[in-house]
């Protein structure tokens, strides 16, 4: 069953689902694994330039894992163009995968999408996505690995 962002809203303001698995390490060890860049925005809640990311126009069949601990979080078959300079995708591979913070900065109200594994700020959801299911995952490409499958030319 699709997520809705009704489904959304209720965890953001009442919880998430449970992780299968739980991910933590030290501020250092986060550090030494992973690119200034990447720290930025997955440990400090960065967000790249838009555009400037390279899985904003990967197409390649695959799965987009996280940066952090190597959780699969969302399809290739579901991504999409946005224009936004993002990757976008229309919903998570599982739905325990993702975990949802409202999100208040800068004056508006968001849904902050992070790891629900590591914690890792992944970017926002928003319901101005394309059918079936309405949902704009807007991520940022720094957070996401992409294992790509392989094909017959591989």
């Amino acid at each position: 069953m699709p997520i809705t962002w009704k489904d959304i809203m209720h965890y953001a303001t009442k919880g998430n689902p449970e992780p299968d698995r739980k991910v933590e390490k030290t501020d250092a060890q986060w550090r030494e694994q992973l690119s200034p860049e990447q720290y930025r925005i997955t440990r400090a809640h960065g967000t790249e330039s838009p555009h400037s990311g390279a899985l904003c126009t990967a197409h390649d069949p695959g799965v987009y894992n996280c940066v952090c601990c190597d959780t699969p979080l969302f399809d290739s078959t579901i991504k999409f163009e946005s224009g936004t300079g993002w990757p976008s995708f229309t919903q998570p591979i599982a739905e325990n995968a993702i975990k949802y913070i409202r999100d208040t900065s800068f004056g508006m109200v968001r849904v902050e999408t992070r790891c629900n594994t590591c914690d890792a700020h992944l970017g926002h959801v928003f319901p101005d996505g394309p059918p079936p299911s309405g949902l704009r995952y807007c991520i940022n490409s720094l957070a996401l690995e992409l294992e790509k499958t392989p094909t017959d030319a591989d």
